[in-house]
């Protein structure tokens, strides 16, 4: 998005303010598709940012849903569940029955126990179901291989349930491909040990690449795809001994996002300069932003009048937000010419988490609206909340 489209977000939504381009959004899966082939389907995990759910529909082969919120937002959005990967570290017997009644197209089992309430599920609702297993690969996601194996002898021992395949994801901005490349290694000989001494066929492999998104000064913004693009012949060779969907949230979502805060105060106090706005970070989260020391990419808006406070002979800034907490740094230091009152700040490559992991409900302060943006003009997904209605109790929990 260039400055003209932001100012014209900002004047007709105000800040503080999230905005998705859609159709970033579909450009950069179009290129994904165009580099991993014909032969991967692609998943989007909706944790990353549910607001995207209408525009990644049409744009992937499934959904990844990880809670009972989540599939709640998919039977709003009309989501044909078919296309929804139902997974998550905590499944409850309710929530299998409401993905099962729903009509999720597979779930997948994080254990024995969670394996044994799909079965148990299955049997009252009278349906075959099928099912992942989801190894693990050194986190507290997943079951150990031992347990998987188990699992695959004793089918016989869970008629309704039907094993297609296993499911693994290991991390998140893993940029060292090595780490990838070993787990597409183990997962080849998993299922060619599974095929010749357990006499079984695996036949489907959900897969979590983990793949880093640059954020920050010093990233390489040149060559978004360049780890994708080198990962690719492993994943297409993996698809010679399964059906390999590729799991992604960040690094579909990531760079689509934008988010818009205004300057409301600026002072200096001896040799700092401080640019305070109505945002903060509980709105904002970067993964490996530690107190604001590293600076993302920013687009500053200038307010046109001269009469607002402003230094032009500094340069060096820190960004704090409206959070009483010496934690609320944007950015530590950052070279913005001319700040002024009533400039705004727009935040790069938020389209990813921070509307959902930012802590929101800190201080009570409201909550941003949400503009999706299709190229031409904005449409409000969600308009301020009042956070304050979700931190205490009594009559104002009706909203």
């Amino acid at each position: 998005m260039n400055e003209e489209e932001l100012k014209g977000l900002y004047s007709a939504f105000g800040t503080p303010l999230y905005v998705f381009d859609t159709g970033e959004l579909s450009g950069r899966v179009k290129k994904i598709r165009e580099i991993l082939g014909d032969r991967i389907h692609l998943c989007y995990s909706i944790k990353a940012n549910p607001f995207l759910v209408p525009a990644m529909l049409p744009l992937v082969d499934r959904l990844e849903v990880c809670s009972p919120g989540e599939l709640s937002i998919c039977e709003d959005r009309k989501v044909p569940g078919e296309k929804i990967l139902y997974s998550g570290v905590n499944k409850m017997p309710n929530d299998i029955k409401d993905a099962v009644s729903y009509g999720a197209g597979i779930c997948t089992a994080e254990s024995v126990h969670q394996f044994t309430l799909v079965h148990e599920e299955a049997v009252r609702q009278g349906k075959v179901l099928p099912i992942l297993l989801r190894i693990n690969v050194g986190s507290q996601f997943g079951m150990s291989k031992e347990d998987l194996l188990y699992l695959i002898d004793h089918r016989s021992e869970y008629p309704n349930l039907v094993i297609e395949g296993i499911h693994c994801f290991g991390g998140t901005q893993r940029k060292n491909l090595k780490i990838q490349r070993g787990e597409l290694s183990m997962l080849r000989d998993l299922f060619e040990e599974v095929r010749s001494e357990h006499h079984f066929d695996l036949h489907r492999l959900e897969y979590g690449t983990g793949l880093p998104v640059p954020c920050f000064e010093g990233d390489d913004f040149d060559h978004p795809f360049r780890l994708l693009s080198d990962l690719a012949p492993d994943l297409q060779a993996a698809a010679d001994f399964a059906d390999v969907t590729v799991e992604m949230g960040r690094f579909f979502a990531a760079s689509c996002g934008w988010y818009l805060t205004k300057v409301t105060d600026i002072k200096q106090v001896k040799d700092a300069c401080y640019a305070l706005v109505d945002g903060g970070i509980h709105h904002v989260h970067y993964d490996g932003q530690m107190m604001g020391m590293k600076v993302p990419k920013i687009v500053h808006l200038k307010e046109d009048s001269t009469s607002k406070a402003s230094d032009p002979e500094t340069h060096s800034w820190t960004i704090c937000g409206s959070l009483c907490t010496t934690s609320d740094v944007l950015v530590r230091k950052v070279d913005l010419d001319g700040l002024s009152l009533g400039d705004v700040l727009c935040f790069a490559n938020v389209g990813a988490y921070s509307v959902t992991e930012a802590m929101d409900l800190f201080l009570s302060r409201t909550m941003p609206r949400v503009v999706l943006y299709d190229g031409r003009q904005g449409e409000l997904a969600r308009d301020f909340v009042e956070s304050w209605k979700l931190n205490t109790q009594g009559d104002s929990q009706q909203m």
